[in-house]
C-alpha cells in the first residue's frame, strides 16, 4: 500500500482550470479517471487525512503510485474527454454499470425504411450508426430532447410505430412537433430520410453549416414578414446550441486533426499533442524532451511530428495537422505525411476561431507538462545533490554551493533601474532571503556599473553586520567569553538580512558583469567567496579572470540549476520594476491636481493598483477612497482623462526585459 504523500503534487503545481485526472499504480495502468470544473479543489481533497476518505477512495490513493492532468477549455470537453479515457482505459476504480452492460450509446436505425433515434448498449450491429460513447443514459436524451425539436424524426419503438399507423393517430410527440409522423403518413421516407441525415450529420460534427442555414432562413423569414416562422427558427437554433454543450463539439466543423504545441526554454521542451475526430477531442499524448541544440520552434515541430507519425503509426495520421509553426521544410514533410496516409494531409497554423482556441489550450497543456516536469526534477533531493555536486566539480569549488546568491538588473530605456537578489539553498529558493535594490546615481543604459554598485551594496552590508556580530558584547569583560556570531537579530528575532555569506555568487551576464561583480567585491577584500556568470544565450558560464567559459552539458544538472536561479533573478526583477514603473506613472499623471499631496497619491494607488484601473475607475470609486472628497475626486478624474491623449510607455517582454513598442 503506497502512501499518498509520496506522489502528492507540489503545491502550486495544479493548475485551478477545468480538467481531467488520471490515477496511475506502479505499474503505470490507469486505475482511476475523473474531471473537474478546478482540477486543484478536487485533487487536494485526494490528499486530505486519509481516515476521511470514503473507504473506496482510500484504497484507490493507496494503490496508485502517480496522479496526472490534462487541462481543458470548459467542463463540456472535460467530460467528453472523461467518458473517452474511461472507455479506452477501463480503470479499475471507476464506477461500473452493475449489469455489466458497456456505456450507453446514441444511435440511429439506418436500416429501416423510418429509421428511429435511441439509446443503444452492448456490441454494435451492423446498419446502425452510432454516436458517443457517453456515461449516462439521461445524457443522451436530454440531448436527444432537444434536437427533436428542430429534426424532428421518429424516435419511439416499433411497436407504438405500428399501433400509430393502425390507428391513424401519432403518438404525443407528433402533436408537439417532436416528430414528423411518418407513422401516419405526413412525410414521405423520402422526406422522413433526408431529416435523419441532418440530424446525423449534426451529430457527427457538421454544426456550424446547419446552424448558419437556419440564421439564413431565419432572416430570410424576418425580411418576409414571416415572424412566427422566424420566431420558431430562433427558438430552435437556441437548441441546437444547448444541445452542442451537451455533446462537447470542440470544432463544428466535424474536422480530422491533430493539434501539436510546444513550451520551451533553452534546455528542454514539453510537447503536447490532442487529437479530433470527428470535431471532439479522442486522445492526447505529449512528452518532456531534453534539448540538444539551438533549435527554432519550427524544427522542434518537424521533429514532434517524424515522432509522432513514424511507421507503425501511419494509419493514425489525420486529413489536418494544426501546429504552432510550420516546419523548417514545410513541403517535405507534407509530402511524406501525405505518402504514409496515402493521401492529401495538410500543415497550417490556426489564425482565429475554434481551431485557434484549440491551439491555446493545448499550448497551456504543454506549458503544464513543462512546468510539472521541472516541480518534480527541482523537487527531488538526488537530483539537486547531484546538480551542486557538478557545480561543485565544474568550477573548481571546496565544497558544494549550498547556499547560492543570484543578481540581476532590470530598466526601461535607462529609468527605474532596480536589481533583485534571489536566494537557493540546498536548490530550492529561499523566497523570505529574497532581496530589491533601486539604483540611483548610475547612468540607466550602464548595466555592468549597475551591476556593480548592487555587488558593493550588498556586501557591504555583509561585511558591516559581520563587524557588529564579531564586536564583543556588553557587559562581557573578555570576548572570548561571548557567544558565537548570532545570525539572528536579537531585537527582532528575524535573520540579519545581509549577514550570511553565500557559497556561490552568480550574476545574470556575461564576462562584462561578471568582471564588475569580481571588482566590487575585490575592492572590499571580499576573495573567499566563489563569483560566476550565466550569459543567456549559449547558457555560458563564466568565471572571473578567465578567457574561456566553463561548457555543461545541457543535461546536466547543475546547469539546470543556474539556469533557475538566473531565471528567478530575472522575473524577481522585472516584477518590482513593473511596480516601480506603476507608481511613477500614477504620480506623474497627477502632478497638476492641486491640494493632491504623497499620501493621498498613495492611498489611490494602495486602492487601485496601476494608472489603468484608477483611469477606468469612475468619480464616485475614487471619492469612496479614504480622504476624497466629490470634488477632489473629479478633479483626479478631469487629469486623468486628459493625459489619456499622451502616448503611454513603450512595453516590455517579460521574459527578456526587451522594449516591443513605443507609444502603443
Amino acid at each position: 500500500m503506497a502512501d499518498p504523500a509520496t506522489y502528492r503534487p507540489a503545491p502550486g503545481s495544479i493548475p485551478d482550470a477545468p480538467g481531467v485526472y488520471r490515477f496511475r499504480d506502479a505499474q503505470r495502468q490507469v486505475i482511476y479517471v475523473g474531471k473537474a470544473k478546478s482540477l486543484r479543489a478536487r485533487l487536494s481533497s485526494y490528499f486530505q487525512d486519509i481516515a476521511g476518505l470514503h473507504p473506496r477512495t482510500q484504497q484507490m490513493v493507496t494503490t496508485a503510485a502517480s496522479v496526472e492532468w490534462t487541462v481543458v477549455s470548459n467542463e463540456v470537453e472535460a467530460l467528453q474527454l472523461e467518458y473517452t479515457w474511461i472507455k479506452e482505459y477501463d480503470p479499475r476504480f471507476n464506477v461500473k454499470y452493475r449489469d455489466d452492460k458497456s456505456y450507453p450509446w446514441l444511435a440511429v436505425t439506418l436500416n429501416e425504411e423510418f429509421p428511429r433515434v435511441m439509446v443503444g448498449r452492448g456490441a454494435k450491429r451492423k446498419g446502425i450508426r452510432y454516436f458517443g460513447p457517453y456515461s449516462h443514459a439521461w445524457a443522451i436524451r436530454e440531448t436527444v430532447d432537444l434536437l427533436l425539436r428542430v429534426f424532428p424524426m421518429r424516435s419511439c419503438s416499433n411497436g407504438v410505430f405500428k399501433r400509430s399507423a393502425q390507428i391513424g393517430r401519432p403518438c404525443l410527440l407528433g402533436y408537439i412537433g417532436k416528430c414528423s409522423a411518418p407513422c401516419v403518413g405526413r412525410v414521405s421516407p423520402e422526406e422522413h430520410r433526408e431529416i435523419v441525415d441532418d440530424f446525423c450529420a449534426f451529430l457527427a460534427g457538421n454544426t456550424s453549416t446547419y446552424i448558419k442555414r437556419l440564421e439564413r432562413d431565419m432572416k430570410a423569414a424576418a425580411g418576409e414578414q414571416e415572424y412566427e416562422r422566424a420566431a420558431r427558427l430562433r427558438d430552435d437554433i437556441d437548441a441546437l446550441r444547448k444541445a452542442l454543450d451537451k455533446n462537447a463539439v470542440v470544432l463544428g466543423d466535424g474536422t480530422d486533426a491533430d493539434v501539436i504545441a510546444l513550451a520551451d526554454d533553452p534546455l528542454e521542451v514539453g510537447v503536447q499533442i490532442f487529437s479530433v475526430r470527428g470535431g471532439r477531442v479522442r486522445g492526447q499524448r505529449g512528452w518532456v524532451a531534453d534539448k540538444t541544440d539551438d533549435a527554432g520552434t519550427g524544427a522542434m515541430v518537424e521533429r514532434a511530428m517524424m515522432k509522432l507519425y513514424d511507421g507503425e503509426h501511419a494509419d493514425a495520421i489525420p486529413r489536418e495537422v494544426l501546429v504552432p509553426a510550420l516546419p523548417d521544410d514545410v513541403d517535405a514533410v507534407s509530402d511524406w505525411l501525405t505518402q504514409q496516409r496515402g493521401s492529401k494531409v495538410a500543415i497550417r497554423i490556426p489564425q482565429r476561431g475554434d481551431k485557434r482556441a484549440l491551439m491555446e489550450t493545448v499550448e497551456r497543456n504543454a506549458k503544464q507538462a513543462l512546468v510539472l516536469h521541472k516541480t518534480k526534477r527541482a523537487s527531488d533531493l538526488t537530483t539537486r545533490t547531484r546538480a551542486l555536486e557538478e557545480l561543485q566539480t565544474a568550477l573548481g569549488l571546496p565544497e558544494a554551493p549550498l547556499r547560492i546568491e543570484c543578481y540581476d538588473v532590470s530598466n526601461l530605456q535607462g529609468t527605474e533601474v532596480v536589481a533583485s537578489m534571489v536566494v537557493f539553498e540546498d536548490g530550492l529558493p529561499r523566497k523570505s532571503e529574497y532581496r530589491r535594490f533601486v539604483i540611483r546615481g548610475v547612468d540607466g543604459q550602464n548595466d555592468v556599473a549597475s551591476m556593480h554598485e548592487t555587488i558593493t551594496r550588498r556586501f557591504r552590508r555583509y561585511l558591516d553586520e559581520r563587524a557588529a556580530l564579531a564586536a564583543p558584547e556588553i557587559g562581557v569583560e573578555d570576548p572570548a567569553d561571548a557567544e558565537g556570531p548570532q545570525l539572528v537579530d536579537p531585537d527582532t528575532g528575524k535573520p540579519r538580512k545581509f549577514a550570511y555569506a553565500p557559497g556561490l555568487v552568480v550574476v545574470d551576464g556575461g564576462p562584462p558583469q561578471v568582471a564588475a561583480a569580481h571588482d566590487a567585491m575585490r575592492a572590499l577584500g571580499v576573495d573567499d567567496i566563489p563569483l560566476c556568470g550565466l550569459a543567456k544565450r549559449l547558457e555560458e558560464v563564466w568565471v572571473p579572470d578567465e578567457e574561456d567559459p566553463v561548457i555543461l552539458p545541457r543535461t546536466s544538472e547543475g546547469l539546470y540549476l543556474l539556469q533557475r536561479v538566473r531565471d528567478e533573478a530575472h522575473r524577481f526583477a522585472i516584477s518590482h520594476h513593473r511596480g516601480r514603473r506603476s507608481r511613477t506613472m500614477v504620480e506623474s499623471a497627477l502632478d497638476d491636481v492641486p491640494g493632491l499631496g504623497e499620501v493621498r497619491r498613495k492611498a489611490l494607488l494602495r486602492r487601485f493598483g496601476s494608472l489603468k484601473k484608477l483611469r477606468a475607475a469612475t468619480v464616485e470609486e475614487i471619492a469612496a477612497v479614504p480622504g476624497f472628497g466629490p470634488r477632489t475626486a473629479a478633479a483626479v478624474a478631469e487629469a486623468l482623462a486628459g493625459d489619456r491623449s499622451t502616448p503611454s510607455a513603450p512595453s516590455i517582454n517579460m521574459t527578456t526585459g526587451e522594449i516591443l513598442e513605443e507609444g502603443s
